[in-house]
C-alpha cells in the first residue's frame, strides 16, 4: 500500500484551476475541499504511524475520503 497522500491537485490535475475558482465562489465546494484535506491528512498520518489508530478507524477514514473524492469529482463534472 502506498503511503503517498492523495492530494486533490494530483487526483484531478486537469481541474486545478476550476477547483481554485470553486473554492472562492462556492461555499459548499469550499467545505467539501477543506473536509477532504482534513480527512486525507488524518489518513496519511495514520498510514505513516505519525498518529497510529486502530485498523477499523483507519478503514472508516479511507471510506470517508473516498466518498468525499467521489462527491468532489461529481461536483467538478457538473460545473
Amino acid at each position: 500500500m502506498s503511503h503517498t497522500p492523495h492530494e486533490l491537485a494530483e487526483e484531478f490535475p486537469e481541474h486545478v484551476e476550476k477547483m481554485s475558482n470553486l473554492k472562492q465562489s462556492d461555499a459548499h465546494f469550499a467545505k467539501l475541499f477543506d473536509t477532504y484535506h482534513e480527512v486525507n491528512r488524518r489518513v496519511h498520518r495514520a498510514e505513516t504511524n505519525v498518529e497510529p489508530m486502530e485498523s477499523l478507524a483507519e478503514t472508516d477514514l479511507r471510506k470517508q475520503r473516498s466518498a468525499l473524492n467521489d462527491e468532489i469529482w461529481s461536483y467538478l463534472q457538473k460545473s
